[in-house]
């Protein structure tokens, strides 16, 4: 059923319907179109502009529609109704429950404001969705590392830096999806306008009433400029600059376990259930979850810049180009709900070993910065201090030894300000209960 076939002589070409067509991808959006047409509709009965009987007889239809797809007795099929799109399949099936009682839902409504509503209510619940997911990710971090306060290497430039624990690592990871949970909610908050009413970019001359619409919907208000109700894409850029930032995280999280996890390091041990193993090297654990989030994260950029090349030079209003929003915001929603649900998992069931990072925090001369506090603290500039702990640690690399192993007569021939005190600040354990250091152990 072509809902503006009217103005035309001539069928329109299979090649074009088969082209045109959106009906493939955004039948996911059933739920919201029935949503957005129940509240249409008891609008309009209110408002007097369809007989409030009629209204309630589609109304009523609709509830029935969601059951039956809900229940498997109404399956979603555009060849079925012929329908270009899940707006004109619905509409379609509408009518041949209720006659043509049913042509009445689309009085003072477009599609254009009605693909509007319907992408926004999806796109509220699914940023919905992704914050539960994100506030589960923190929550696993949070968990295992509770379970795991050990002593390890933090590095800058990928050199082993000062000590932290684990807990304390993967605490910043933690803090980036806390972060992204804020950035959805703003998010959420600022779309969280309807465009119900706009009509195809102007409004209608029948009298509706678009804050009983909003409200019905759930929406703070309704949008201020029609214009910008029907051709606003936004919000769904927006979130797909959220869900970038999302992989962003999760890609540095999977780089860091990827490593932790080879021989080299030997930091953790991934679960076999979130691992795979090689065709022709027996031996091969591979972290193929990690390795595969990594490589999704690209995807979503992809969905990113591909959603802002699509509105870059589009005039009002609506645009067909603007059908191109789904698919790309469709599969990042879903890259990020499978690599959020999968790296939750590798999170809880990996082993930490936790006498291989104290060893390496040992052979990594991570208290080199305590002892330059040290003889700060015994009045040698800073500078001074950096110098004589720089010639020490080149010492201990040549014994291959660690610092605190050194005696207080050998210290001595580097500065003769150090006495027993210096075993104090060369201990990691007191190193992390010290001053501003205590924030790692809390």
């Amino acid at each position: 059923m072509k809902l503006w076939g009217g103005r035309f002589r001539e069928a329109e070409n299979r090649l074009m319907e088969d082209f045109n067509s959106s009906f493939p991808f955004d039948l996911r959006l059933w739920e919201e179109d029935i949503q957005g047409s129940m509240a249409h509709v008891t609008m309009l009965g209110k408002q007097g502009i369809i007989p409030e009987e009629e209204a309630k007889l589609i109304y009523q239809t609709l509830v029935q529609m969601a059951e039956d797809i809900r229940e498997g007795r109404l399956t979603l099929s555009g060849e079925a109704q012929d329908a270009e799109d899940i707006h004109t399949f619905m509409e379609a099936e509408l009518t041949k429950r209720i006659g043509d009682v049913g042509k009445k839902l689309h009085t003072g409504r477009s599609r254009n404001d009605q693909v509007a509503v319907d992408m926004r209510l999806y796109a509220r619940k699914s940023a919905g969705e992704v914050i539960d997911l994100l506030q589960e990710m923190a929550d696993a971090l949070e968990r295992k590392g509770a379970e795991n306060p050990v002593r390890m290497p933090g590095y800058t430039h990928l050199q082993r830096a000062q000590v932290v624990t684990f807990r304390y690592y993967l605490d910043a990871y933690r803090q980036m999806f806390l972060r992204d949970i804020q950035r959805l909610e703003n998010t959420r908050a600022l779309m969280n306008v309807s465009p119900l009413g706009c009509g195809a970019l102007a409004g209608t001359t029948h009298e509706l009433d678009r804050s009983m619409t909003a409200e019905a919907l759930g929406f703070s208000k309704p949008v201020d400029n029609f214009l910008d109700g029907v051709s606003d894409r936004d919000y769904l850029i927006e979130l797909l600059a959220d869900f970038s930032l999302i992989m962003m995280h999760l890609s540095r999280l999977s780089e860091e376990l990827i490593l932790w996890s080879s021989q080299e390091f030997k930091f953790i041990t991934i679960d076999d259930a979130y691992a795979t193993g090689s065709s022709i090297m027996p031996q091969k654990k591979n972290p193929d979850a990690c390795e595969l989030i990594r490589g999704k994260t690209g995807r979503v950029y992809g969905s990113l810049l591909g959603m802002l090349s699509v509105m870059k030079g589009l005039p009002m209003a609506y645009d067909k180009d603007m059908q191109e929003d789904k698919e790309g915001f469709f599969d990042a929603l879903d890259t990020v709900k499978a690599c959020l649900s999968v790296m939750k998992e590798v999170i809880l069931t990996l082993k930490v070993n936790d006498e291989t990072m104290k060893e390496s925090v040992r052979r990594g001369f991570l208290n080199a910065t305590e002892v330059a506090d040290y003889l700060v603290s015994r009045g040698i500039p800073f500078r001074d201090a950096h110098g004589i702990v720089g010639r020490i640690v080149i010492e201990c690399e040549d014994r291959k030894i660690a610092i605190e192993d050194l005696s207080l007569e050998e210290l001595k021939r580097f500065s003769p300000v150090f006495d027993e005190e210096i075993y104090e600040y060369l201990d990691y354990d007191n190193i992390l209960h010290k001053g501003i250091k205590k924030e790692i152990l809390s």
